[in-house]
């Protein structure tokens, strides 16, 4: 997560949607890898690996975002 000092001023609100967004869909990652690893019901799998493949180009798609904007600055 990002910690913004008293001294640093704060970024546009888009850009830390962006991160919250992110660190969101990581959490999302995380979970569905975990669920993935803990199930040996066919359809389950399969529901989990439709989810890990989701939550990876959501987090991709929004990596890149954050990483114009940061190269923008």
């Amino acid at each position: 997560m990002l910690h913004i000092s008293k001294n640093q001023k704060p970024r546009n609100e888009y850009y830390m949607l962006l991160l919250a967004d992110l660190a969101r869909t990581k959490d999302d990652l995380d979970y569905a890898y975990s669920n993935f690893q803990n199930v040996v019901d066919p359809d389950l799998i399969d529901a989990y690996i439709y989810e890990v493949n989701s939550a990876q180009l959501r987090y991709k798609f929004l990596l890149q975002r954050v990483k114009q904007i940061e190269q923008s600055r």
